[in-house]
């Protein structure tokens, strides 16, 4: 989600390639990227993704692509004419976009990127009752889904940003509705952000919801790279996004770090190979997706696949998050 913003189209195909050429075969990008999101750059990364696929000596069978359509969001007027909405008139240009952009026949999973109702999702976990507002009914939203599949324009879909009642929701409405159940779940989940594993998981094993854990870096801070940091470097995720690094900081977030660097140093492991290590390890986990700026991460990133687990290791994670419990929540408004 950086490609077309802090990366170039051909260091965007350079590091696919790399990924490619060690067995990666998901890739997942959204209508809105890359991040931060703004009028001028949205489709940038789809763009560096069509000519990837047009070039690259990768059959197109050979990759599962995903992307996302916008939930509710009164700002991003320029992608449709009209604040973005879940609806299947939205929906359908969405993909047919996408579509375009990517220059594919069919996108392999769709999601919907967040939900159309409220939910607290950035800042503030506490459900605020006076931020509910109608919304675009599940059944709707899920008949859409159908329809595209009816179609041929998507082999499957997700959710993504997603709570337990949502997933429900939808479950019910698509049983309504005669519509294949969302494949997928994709939340923000790491060793700082660990909640979901407290009634979503349940919810999505109920339904054999596969789960997409994105952000397993925590937007960065668990490769280290923010170590005794009071200012962020330039060009990194804390310092494209206002004030990010001051919340961080006043969380107890980079003490969580300095447990998790340490620990992964005892282990002869990166600090980033330890954190998507840690998501792999988990029996509910699906995927790991992750999100690199350089080749340089992409490696390291890459090196956190396929280590062995260890009592040992999950006993020190274990005791880091009975010390530092949910410290930090890592999603930020136009953050992908």
């Amino acid at each position: 989600m950086t490609w077309g913003n802090q990366n170039t189209d051909s260091e965007a195909a350079a590091q696919l390639n790399a990924a490619w050429e060690l067995g990666v075969n998901f890739l997942d990008t959204a209508e809105c990227y890359p991040v931060p999101v703004s009028e001028e750059k949205q489709g940038n990364t789809d763009i560096a993704i069509a000519k990837w696929l047009r070039t690259s000596s990768w059959l197109r069978d050979e990759v599962v692509l995903a992307t996302k359509v916008c939930g509710f969001n009164e700002r991003f007027t320029w992608l449709r004419g009209e604040p973005t909405r879940v609806t299947r008139e939205q929906v359908f240009a969405s993909v047919d976009s996408s579509l375009a952009r990517l220059g594919v026949d069919h996108i392999d999973l769709l999601q919907i990127h967040w939900p159309d109702r409220y939910v607290p999702l950035f800042g503030s976990t506490r459900y605020d009752m006076t931020k509910e507002r109608d919304f675009v009914p599940f059944v709707e939203q899920a008949r859409a889904m159908g329809d595209l599949i009816m179609a041929g324009k998507i082999r499957a879909w997700g959710l993504s940003n997603e709570t337990p009642h949502g997933v429900s929701a939808f479950v019910a409405a698509c049983a309504a509705e005669g519509v294949p159940l969302p494949v997928s779940l994709q939340n923000s989940y790491s060793l700082l952000q660990r909640n979901d594993e407290m009634g979503l998981v349940e919810t999505m094993r109920a339904h054999n919801i596969g789960y997409l854990p994105y952000s397993p870096l925590s937007a960065g801070v668990l490769s280290g790279k923010y170590r005794g940091l009071t200012v962020p470097p330039p060009g990194s995720r804390l310092e494209l996004f206002g004030g990010y690094m001051e919340r961080y900081l006043s969380t107890c977030g980079p003490q969580a770090v300095e447990a998790y660097c340490e620990l992964a140093e005892v282990h002869g492991l990166a600090p980033a190979a330890l954190a998507i290590a840690f998501c792999e390890s988990r029996p509910f986990v699906t995927s790991t997706i992750i999100g690199a700026t350089s080749g340089v991460q992409l490696e390291e990133n890459l090196s956190g696949f396929g280590i062995g687990w260890t009592d040992e290791l999950e006993a020190g994670v274990q005791a880091i998050s009975d010390t530092y419990p949910d410290p930090w929540r890592m999603l930020v408004r136009d953050g992908g």
